[in-house]
């Protein structure tokens, strides 16, 4: 079994993807937009066209999954996330504290990269696109 999150976004999708894509070394396998649905597909705006109904990111074993939404689609698209992070987690302190530089950029820190009694390195942020994270790392034994 394999758990993917799957993040919203309103016109910024593949934006993000690829700006996830570059700073986690990742592929983007998917990137659908609604433009290339079906003909009876009920979007009206030709905004939407370019619209991404689904885009799929690996990242070695792991995935992130993501689509466009408009609030006719999803009320709460326009506000701002809360209840999940997207959470990275290594070994490497260094690789972790660049992945919170990096994602953090236009975004906003919401805890800087730092020790904590837990963690060598851990920090939370929203990046610019709305997306709350949490960067860890996990101790070595």
């Amino acid at each position: 079994m394999q758990i993917v999150t799957s993040l919203s976004f309103q016109g910024q999708c593949r934006e993000a993807f690829e700006f996830y894509a570059g700073v986690l070394g990742g592929k983007i396998t998917a990137a659908m937009p609604y433009g290339d649905g079906p003909p009876d597909m009920p979007i009206t705006d030709p905004k939407y066209k370019t619209w991404l109904m689904h885009c799929w990111l690996e990242v070695g074993d792991q995935a992130l999954m993501g689509a466009d939404m408009d609030v006719a689609w999803a009320s709460n698209i326009d506000k701002p996330k809360n209840g999940f992070d997207v959470t990275l987690h290594t070994t490497d302190k260094a690789q972790a504290q660049r992945w919170h530089e990096q994602l953090s950029e236009g975004g906003k820190v919401m805890m800087p990269f730092g020790e904590t009694f837990w963690s060598p390195g851990f920090g939370s942020l929203i990046d610019r696109f709305g997306i709350p994270w949490m960067v860890n790392t996990r101790p070595v034994a």
